[in-house]
């Protein structure tokens, strides 16, 4: 190793021991209806020409659902990205612009995670830090425009000001015409001390989210002043992780309901960050199951506060990886799944944490050499006597992002899919040219499974699918060749795409515009779109999700459809299709969720309130009261928990009892009357664990009557 990398790495190890870069302290880090008919499966194509029987002797069988009715949404032209650091040397070699442009990178962020927050880029230092040669601003776009994609660009909150933003907005679009659109407004500024743990430098006196919030707006109006058309993205908390519902002295609220009622009228996006933990890179693995509830929630977060314009703040993920043996094969499945499991959930833009950063610690995964280095492609560094392979080499994450590239592309439709094996996960989407590809990830290291696609809303030829694989023994993303009897075989620890083709012609009408919600209840909600801009159709349909299968909720013929008895405090995802003149369907609307209110005319009201958290535990109180006009002595309340993660763990003034999502509570016997006309209420509380998200539930049933909600 050359005395030059030797000293950059010994450089990285002493910021990062210290607090900068991108550890954390460890408190951070513990951060049935079927389908209608013109949905219904088809039975699977017969085995054709050119299949092999790749069946493997013993491999337990796993059931695969796609329906290409049910859109999960566009992969968007940001989807696919990863973060460049200040200290990389390597940042601009062209073997890695090579590499990049090979997996489908279309976004790279700049200047680095917490580095964001002591750079400056007019004169290209980083107070605290180390700079590498070779990585100037300019230098980074070169290598953006050479891969044809964009940069995400973290301007500098914790020692900059909004002039010096402005400034590199003009310097990048108006004397350059970089065309740079995304802006962050700092990285993880929540990181600044003002919940105990510190790694993030933040100069201001003040290191509330109320300050934070308040320089976004000022941030926000200096940069669009120079270029109204970019993005302003503000930093939120990953519900269910760290601080994540903690109240800060002098607070009123925890982070995100703070600086999200004060920017939710201004910026275009928001940015959260995801290292789930777990002792393994497998079970960070099995952590990916938490990311839809916690992705969940920050829209309903967004919903609350930017009312109609919810629909226009998008969601980043601008930093992601397990934190641990990141090396490894099970992390290079890790990557593929978060990705597709992120932008299924309404994510636009998914970016790796990072591409060079160092390695810290030897262990062994799957008989492979694991550096625990967060970057996708080697550094070149060595710990003690072991060294990493030559620099630029990919580790196993590298590919497991390669490999959404045998999935999909931007301007591809996600669709819905589902496995009967929880060590399986499947990721579908319907291309643009009509082929529909299917991803399906053994997480098993030691089984091979038989996998059985049965699809729905699309009929595949007879002839043999494309096969893509990465598994044990591949050195890149492979092409192979399908397996007959009309199933996959899947590798251990493998990622397998099988991607078929339309058995007929698609509907000559496109899909319609995304869906928006005008008005909503507790039991209606209408919804409006645009007509398609290509064909015309001749009747529009609305679909609810129900995992991989529709229900039909209403038809019209105009664009737009009222949607009747709803559940009281119920979500909903719905997309809409369109038929054409010879009855075919078009391919899904984008989805809208949206949830119905409580009654407003009840004879109960229930206020439940969180008093306080700490990311994985929380403290709630909850409040009964009587508006009928009769005395009840004796009460039951009945509600559910909007995630699976969610529980009770104790409580007082109450008997509470729970089973899986669904929560009992009785009255104590001292509390048991409540007067009529709200003369008297009872309150209990409890404590509660959230593994993931912790949404507030939505319906509470007193003595089997829905109540209305405060």
């Amino acid at each position: 190793m050359p005395l030059a990398q030797r000293l950059a790495a010994a450089r990285l190890r002493l910021y990062r021991d210290a607090g900068g870069g991108h550890r954390r302290p460890a408190a951070a880090l513990a951060c049935a209806l079927a389908t209608v008919a013109a949905l219904a499966a088809v039975p699977p194509a017969p085995a054709a020409a050119g299949q092999t029987d790749g069946r493997a002797d013993g491999a337990a069988s796993v059931e695969v659902s796609v329906n290409a009715g049910v859109g999960l949404g566009t992969i968007d032209k940001a989807a696919f990205g990863v973060n460049h650091a200040l200290w990389d040397s390597h940042m601009n070699d062209p073997e890695v612009t090579d590499l990049l442009g090979d997996a489908g990178v279309g976004v790279m962020r700049y200047p680095g995670g917490s580095y964001g927050d002591i750079y400056h880029w007019k004169d290209h230092t980083a107070p605290g830090g180390y700079v590498a040669p070779g990585t100037t601003f300019d230098e980074f776009m070169g290598s953006v425009r050479a891969t044809g994609g964009q940069p995400m660009i973290i301007a500098n909150y914790g020692t900059g000001t909004p002039q010096e933003a402005a400034d590199w907005v003009r310097y990048a679009n108006v004397t350059k015409g970089y065309g740079a659109k995304y802006w962050e407004i700092g990285n993880e500024i929540y990181g600044n001390g003002h919940y105990g743990s510190g790694w993030e430098a933040d100069d201001h006196p003040d290191k509330s989210p109320r300050e934070y919030a308040r320089n976004v707006l000022a941030y926000a109006e200096a940069m669009k002043a120079v270029d109204p058309t970019i993005k302003i993205g503000a930093v939120l908390t990953t519900p269910g992780d760290w601080p994540d519902g903690i109240v800060g002295e002098g607070d009123s609220a925890d982070w995100n309901h703070t600086v999200l009622s004060a920017v939710a009228g201004t910026v275009d996006f928001v940015i959260v960050h995801s290292y789930p933990g777990g002792a393994t890179a497998d079970e960070a693995l099995d952590r990916t199951a938490r990311l839809p509830g916690q992705l969940r929630e920050v829209r309903r977060q967004i919903d609350r506060y930017a009312g109609a314009r919810s629909s226009e703040i998008g969601i980043a993920l601008t930093e992601v990886n397990s934190n641990v043996q990141m090396n490894s094969r099970p992390n290079g499945l890790f990557a593929a799944d978060t990705y597709m499991t992120a932008l299924e959930n309404g994510v636009f833009n998914v970016d790796w944490w990072n591409v060079h950063n160092g390695p810290t610690k030897i262990d062994t995964v799957d008989g492979d050499t694991d550096f625990n280095d967060f970057g996708l492609l080697s550094s070149g560094g060595c710990v003690d006597d072991v060294c990493q392979p030559a620099v630029n080499t990919p580790f196993h994450p590298y590919f497991g992002l390669k490999s959404l590239t045998t999935l999909g592309r931007p301007g591809d439709t996600m669709v819905a899919s589902s496995t009967s094996d929880d060590q399986v996960s499947a990721h579908a989407v319907h291309r643009a040219d009509g082929t529909l590809s299917v991803m399906l990830i053994n997480k098993d290291p030691e089984n091979s499974r038989t996998a059985d696609i049965d699809y729905a809303g699309f009929t595949p030829t007879t002839q043999a699918p494309v096969v893509h694989r990465y598994a044990r023994g591949d050195t890149d993303v492979t092409r192979v060749p399908a397996t007959g009897g009309g199933v996959q075989e899947l590798p251990p620890y493998s990622i397998t795409t099988v991607t078929v083709s339309p058995h007929s012609a698609a509907s000559s009408v496109g899909a319609p515009g995304a869906p928006e919600v005008t008005a909503a209840d507790s039991s209606t909600a209408t919804v409006s779109w645009t007509a398609p801009t290509r064909g015309k159709a001749v009747r529009y349909e609305v679909y609810e999700r129900l995992g991989t299968n529709a229900q039909l909720l209403a038809t019209s013929t105009s664009t737009s459809a009222t949607l009747r008895n709803l559940p009281p405090g119920s979500e909903h995802t719905v997309n809409v299709l369109a038929r054409d003149a010879d009855g075919r369907l078009s391919r899904p609307s984008e989805p809208v969720t949206f949830a119905t209110t409580a009654p407003k005319d009840s004879s109960c009201l229930v206020s439940y309130r969180v008093d306080t958290g700490w990311g994985n535990g929380f403290v709630a109180s909850v409040t009964v009261s009587n508006l009928g006009d009769s005395t009840i002595n004796g009460w039951s309340l009945d509600f559910t928990w909007p995630s699976t993660g969610q529980s009770v763990q104790s409580s007082w003034n109450a008997k509470v009892t729970g089973s899986g999502t669904r929560v009992h509570v009785t009255d104590n016997g001292q509390n048991a009357v409540l007067a009529p006309r709200g003369g008297s209420t009872a309150t209990f509380g409890f404590v509660g664990a959230n593994d993931g998200a912790n949404p507030t539930p939505t319906t509470f049933t007193l003595n089997g009557t829905v109540c209305r909600t405060s």
